[in-house]
């Protein structure tokens, strides 16, 4: 088997993988997904033992014990830039031999599971809801890089939304990725469901007016009135997609769940958000252990 050149697949001296600074066997196979640092601590505070906690730049790790299970928690950073760093390491890190830079024969699929916090896009989901995310619509256009993109995409979903919006064709292509059905199943009681859309920044690309004017004052607008066979968008946020369809690619399971902090469409803001997010934070560990 061809091994991976080094300039592809690049192992610090220590032999541990690029960015996460993470080695083999130091990741357990369900992975919880935050992008603020300091939420990794967070979650940490309720596992019964940490036997692993490791940081390089914004990628801080945990890996510990919950309910005899083990769980690794991974912040990402802000962005779905980050999450094709993050996803593509730690899939490297079960999949592919780094000692020989081959992949392994046998195949390991992780769980990911995003938690995060988000903007809802329907007047009718108060704060501090949770919001699962049965499909995820990528602004990102990270996807588009890779092939068979549109083999693990909603093609159907993808078109009619292209058309509803009358998209602009400078704009990156959307594309539409479901959650894993088994992971869904699991975590969607108490939860809203809907579309959730991934944005590559937190102003103009999510309809926010400063000091520019957007493209698209109606954008938001626009999104909220789509919907198809019962699915409507339910929030914005920055990485759900590139987990679904770079999870959908390799081989690995992805669910996210994020907290409304805020309503966009009545300009309402959460009073407490963290106080709703351990909430969620609990349910989520509890689920996935049961």
């Amino acid at each position: 088997m061809t091994a991976i050149k080094d300039s592809e697949l690049i192992i610090n001296p220590d032999g541990s993988i690029f960015h996460l600074h993470l080695k083999p066997g130091e990741i357990a196979d369900t992975i919880i997904l935050v992008g603020d640092q300091s939420r990794v601590d967070v979650i940490g505070e309720y596992l019964d033992s940490i036997e692993l906690t490791r940081q390089n730049r914004e990628f801080r790790t945990i890996t510990g014990m919950y309910n005899k299970k083990r769980i690794s928690i991974v912040s990402t950073g802000i962005g779905t830039d980050n999450i094709d760093i993050v996803v593509n390491e730690l899939d490297a890190l079960v999949n592919i031999d780094l000692e020989t830079r081959t992949i392994k024969p046998e195949h390991t699929s992780l769980q990911f599971v995003r938690i995060g916090t988000s903007g809802a896009l329907q007047a009718d989901i108060p704060v501090d809801t949770p919001v699962i995310s049965k499909i995820a619509c990528g602004f990102d256009g990270l996807l588009n890089f890779y092939a068979d993109r549109d083999k693990i995409s909603n093609l159907a979903m993808e078109n009619q939304f292209i058309e509803h919006m009358q998209y602009y064709r400078k704009l990156a292509v959307p594309y539409f990725i479901d959650a894993d059905t088994d992971l869904f199943d699991i975590l969607k009681p108490d939860c809203v469901a809907g579309i959730t859309i991934s944005a590559p920044g937190f102003y103009g690309p999510q309809g926010r007016v400063l000091r520019l004017d957007i493209k698209d004052p109606e954008v938001n607008d626009k999104i909220s009135a789509f919907e198809l066979n019962g699915d409507r968008f339910t929030n914005y946020e920055m990485e759900c997609s590139a987990i679904y369809g770079l999870s959908k690619l390799l081989g690995h399971q992805a669910v996210t769940i994020c907290n409304i902090i805020a309503n966009r469409m009545r300009g309402e803001y959460s009073k407490d958000y963290k106080k709703g997010l351990r909430v969620t934070i609990q349910k989520v560990l509890d689920r996935l252990t049961y």
